[in-house]
């Protein structure tokens, strides 16, 4: 499993290579229709190819095999192999205090039978619990059947996105609106989740040393051992957490990215910017250890700028392929139509790492506010769009990317202007996974994909 998910994920590498040709591509040339056009859902929900087929295998308030209800807004996924062939889906739900409509308990509190010593944070007698965390899908894809579905983290707060890592589990990330609450336990933290089929919660642990932040996504470099994660804020920084012993998470070093050439440097590119990061400009970087790394006022990414790290626009979804991680900053450039940076990491012992303004469409109506990457295992990179505020007139795609540069659709969304997320692929390459954020649906996507 380890190593078919790490060979699935360098064929990422061909996808990007694929989208800066895009991005340069003539307009008659650069959009492709391998599947044909998508044809509307007579049930209004998901928009496919001729011959694809979606299965919902998951939805919002459904009963879960463990008593509780199936949990809201669903986004960043990953997907493992199971016992006897079956599959097991770990999917992140970003709920705060407030999401109580769609919470996995049947009431505003949990059950009186509810293991609560297993869960994070779930508040005071007087208060609303802490309802993020995640859920585990067991899923037999011949018979193309959900067997069981149970909370698996609970009592964190609006867990978005994360990684797999290459021991075979996911890293889940909490994204607070305020990590200065003082309603109960600290929040804005990573936790491990297992890849479990036992119905059974996992007990909340935190990863401190990861530090505290509004975490988005996650993504482990496999000969090191070396973390690397994005922060989801405007002026974030971009971290690494190097640890003492590989795949232990409890002791290490905490760092974020600093360019040599120009110490806090802005690379969001932004209208009236002092600077102007070019495509395809490379550029050395280090890496500044950071103290107080719990942070309990939220000021580690001013600290870390003031300190000469760089600033990010909204990193979100990161992905490794091939030696480099590729990082989406989802409303970064003068039109806040996204970009995408590339970080090589050095291969020599005494070397320093190379960052690079990978793209950065100044225009387009084809790719918009890319956030979460996947890298279908035939090549061809898979991008989920997170549409900002100013783009909303848009529609949210799927959208994917082949070799030659290409770019085609594969699903639209048919039923309202939710984000897509948590896309990824079975082991074996013949069935997509993807959530619809706000409509709390988790689809199981099939057909002629590319051998």
């Amino acid at each position: 499993m380890k190593r078919r998910n790490f060979l699935t994920s360098t064929t990422a590498a061909l996808g990007f290579v694929g989208l800066q040709n895009y991005l340069h591509a003539e307009s008659p040339s650069r959009v492709v229709a391998p599947y044909g056009p998508l044809v509307p859902d007579p049930n209004n929900v998901l928009d496919l190819p001729e011959g694809f087929t979606y299965q919902i295998i998951s939805r919002t308030g459904d009963p879960m095999s463990d008593g509780l209800k199936v949990p809201g807004k669903p986004d960043g996924m990953a997907c493992f192999e199971g016992k006897n062939g079956n599959l097991v889906l770990i999917c992140n739900h970003e709920l705060g205090t407030n999401d109580q409509a769609v919470s996995p308990f049947p009431t505003d509190k949990a059950p009186k039978d509810f293991d609560k010593d297993k869960a994070y944070d779930l508040g005071k007698s007087t208060q609303p619990p802490y309802l993020g965390g995640t859920s585990n899908i067991v899923y037999d894809p011949l018979r193309g059947e959900v067997l069981s579905q149970f909370l698996s983290l609970i009592g964190t707060d609006r867990n978005c996105a994360g990684g797999t890592t290459p021991w075979g589990t996911w890293i889940t990330c909490e994204e607070p609106v305020d990590l200065t609450s003082r309603r109960g336990k600290e929040h804005g933290y990573c936790f491990e989740v297992k890849a479990t089929e036992d119905g059974k919660l996992q007990e909340a642990i935190p990863l401190k040393q990861l530090g505290r932040f509004r975490h988005e996504a996650v993504a482990v470099d496999p000969e090191t051992g070396i973390i690397y994660i994005t922060e989801d804020i405007s002026d974030g920084l971009l971290y690494r957490f190097v640890p003492d012993k590989k795949e232990d998470l409890t002791r290490g070093e905490l760092q974020a990215l600093m360019v040599i050439s120009e110490e806090s440097l802005d690379l969001r590119n932004y209208a009236g910017s002092k600077s102007t990061i070019n495509e395809g400009q490379k550029m050395e970087v280090t890496w500044i250890t950071m103290d107080r790394v719990d942070a309990p006022k939220n000021d580690l990414r001013i600290r870390g700028f003031k300190n000469g790290a760089a600033r990010f626009a909204r990193g979100e979804g990161i992905q490794y392929a091939d030696g480099s991680f590729y990082i989406c900053c989802t409303d970064g450039g003068p039109g806040k139509q996204g970009q995408i940076y590339k970080l090589t990491p050095s291969q020599a012992a005494t070397g320093n790492d190379v960052l690079e303004l990978y793209l950065q469409p100044a225009e387009s109506d084809l790719l918009t506010n890319g956030d979460n990457i996947c890298a279908a295992p035939w090549g061809d990179l898979v991008i989920c769009e997170d549409l900002i505020a100013q783009h909303k007139q848009k529609t949210p795609h799927i959208r994917g990317i082949n070799k030659e540069g290409q770019i085609y659709d594969i699903a639209r969304n048919a039923q309202n202007k939710s984000e897509f997320a948590g896309s990824c692929f079975s082991p074996d390459g013949s069935i997509l996974f993807v959530n619809m954020q706000m409509a709390g649906l988790t689809f199981a996507i099939r057909g002629p994909w590319q051998a």
